[in-house]
């Protein structure tokens, strides 16, 4: 078979396990901030691959850093280490609270490592007892059985047989509801610093302020899912450095990779010892490939420039919804927090979230969602401001269509 065989929509019903109802465009090369698609008609990118693609497509250090590896080792397995493994851990311990990285390939495997690291430091440390977890409604860790049950949408965790145990669920941005949930037999609160696919929600600095304490009191580690947030996403290289509240474990994927699969569990020297010779493994985790990627990426992202920039660009994007809102009158608010933006739907548009993304699409511009009624947009960290404001041109195209 050989690579020039017919591609089109229709073989994706053909040949795909039915999970995915992906659209009709199938894009085939991209630069930047830009995509074309089989017809060679273009689109401006304001999706990123969802909160992936940090520097866009084809960004030259990261060609360079995966072309110039490609060329040396491709893998070795954890029988050996390698060096773009080991410089790339050595960058995220100097520049965040960790002393410790293990390695996988994506953001639910990062997850996994972190919820069985709780389990085993609370076991270690104080016994059986201590094994509840607590995580929140309309969260979301992941898809592999134990993150997506730590995940708080039963709907995607409903309909697999019987779920790992003692994991309950407080209301995001509610501290007394977390105080309700929480004793001496719980070993781990795990949230997100903004929850993504929950409707892009900022914790109040009180609430993530109060988290971490409860968490003190009741020895208990404070894990933070950082795979959407991280990686200069909300205009710092973590979130946690912005909302003054360090976390016990940190786990980081999506743009760690700037579109190579990696992810990466960080933590202190004294949890990450409970994860002994022979505890957790993966067979790709620390690939060569995957990590010289990852170097470049967060070597580039990891300057003032490009994190201030995420700041400016941000406001470019909030000052032009909010322009777009005032003449069709479609979104109740926009919010969100650097590069991760949600554009809520107003009581007129319930439910109409996708029909917005459509419309989008048909005008040359990638968005997404996060539920039914949240335009959500996570492009390039990098985005030019001409590519923002023509995006946003197309976007307001679809509006108007809609808004009829």
């Amino acid at each position: 078979m050989s690579n020039h065989m017919p591609v089109n929509r229709a073989l994706f019903d053909d040949v795909m396990v039915p999970n995915y109802a992906p659209s009709a465009v199938i894009p085939v090369r991209g630069q930047g901030s830009r995509v074309w698609d089989q017809q060679d008609r273009e689109y401006i990118d304001f999706a990123g691959g969802i909160a992936v693609n940090c520097l866009g497509h084809c960004h030259p250090a990261l060609v360079g850093a995966l072309t110039e590896q490609a060329n040396k080792i491709w893998h070795l397995s954890n029988v050996m280490t390698n060096e773009p493994a080991l410089r790339l851990a050595k960058k995220l311990t100097d520049n965040t609270f960790a002393d410790k990285v293990y390695f996988a390939n994506s953001g639910a495997e990062s997850n996994e490592a972190a919820l069985k690291l709780a389990r085993r430091w609370a076991l270690d440390n104080y016994g059986a007892e201590k094994s509840q977890i607590i995580a929140f409604k309309q969260g979301f860790h992941g898809r592999t059985f134990f993150t997506v049950t730590v995940g708080g949408q039963a709907a995607y965790s409903d309909g697999f047989g019987p779920k790992p145990g003692d994991i309950v669920h407080a209301e995001y941005n509610n501290l007394d509801s977390v105080k309700a949930l929480i004793s001496d037999k719980t070993c781990a609160v795990v949230m997100e610093p903004l929850q993504g696919e929950g409707g892009i929600v900022t914790p109040t600095d009180e609430f993530a302020k109060g988290v971490r304490e409860l968490c003190n009191e009741h020895n208990a580690l404070l894990v933070f899912d950082e795979v959407q947030t991280g990686v200069g996403r909300l205009g710092e290289l973590y979130a946690y450095m912005d909302l003054g509240v360090t976390p016990d474990i940190l786990t980081t994927a999506k743009a760690l990779g700037g579109g190579f699969p990696i992810g990466a569990m960080i933590t202190t020297t004294d949890i990450a010892k409970h994860l002994k010779i022979g505890t957790h493994g993966s067979t790709y985790g620390g690939n060569p490939l995957a990590c010289a990627v990852a170097e470049a990426a967060f070597d580039t992202v990891n300057t003032p420039e490009v994190l201030n920039g995420v700041k400016a660009k941000a406001q470019v994007y909030v000052d032009g919804l909010n322009a777009i809102n005032e003449k069709y009158h479609v979104f109740s608010e926009i919010r969100g927090k650097g590069l991760l933006i949600g554009a809520v739907l107003n009581e007129n548009y319930q439910g109409k979230a996708k029909d917005f993304l459509n419309a989008a699409m048909e005008e040359g511009v990638m968005t997404l969602v996060a539920g039914a009624n949240i335009v959500r947009f996570a492009p390039s960290l990098v985005i030019p401001n001409e590519d923002i404001i023509e995006g946003l041109a197309r976007f307001e195209k679809a509006v108007a269509k809609l808004a009829k």
